[in-house]
């Protein structure tokens, strides 16, 4: 399937996670992503890595739920069910990249090192 369909389903996943604040925080969290992180709704997708980030300033510790939540609704607007590994070092980039590439039928990645490294390149700014 198409990049952007992939995409417009985790902007769904991200705001349906979001909503579970309430509207009117998850209006805030919007509004303090794109003023202090200087991160719009719509590129969430390709700066996923940024978008982690700023969750995790935002809710400190508070952030895994909403990460984790976000998750479930990703894998389940692809079809499929999410699995958390046992370990306590979860990584939200990591499974978002799994799951995009699963999306799209290619190989699983198996390194955290390596999905790091694919979503800074998601984030550079082509010249």
């Amino acid at each position: 399937m198409p990049k952007r369909d992939f995409e417009k389903l985790l902007i769904q996943a991200v705001d349906e996670g979001l909503s579970s604040l309430g509207e009117s925080s998850r209006h805030a969290v919007y509004f303090y992503l794109e003023k202090k992180f200087d991160l719009k709704k719509q590129e969430i997708p390709d700066k996923i890595k940024i978008f982690a980030d700023a969750i995790e300033k935002i809710f400190g510790s508070g952030a895994d739920f909403l990460e984790v939540l976000i998750m479930k609704n990703l894998y389940e607007k692809v079809g499929g069910i999410l699995k958390l590994r046992e370990s306590n070092d979860f990584a939200f980039v990591e499974y978002v990249i799994d799951v995009k590439r699963n999306f799209a039928g290619e190989k699983r990645v198996t390194s955290k090192e390596k999905a790091l490294k694919e979503a800074v390149k998601w984030q550079e700014v082509e010249v």
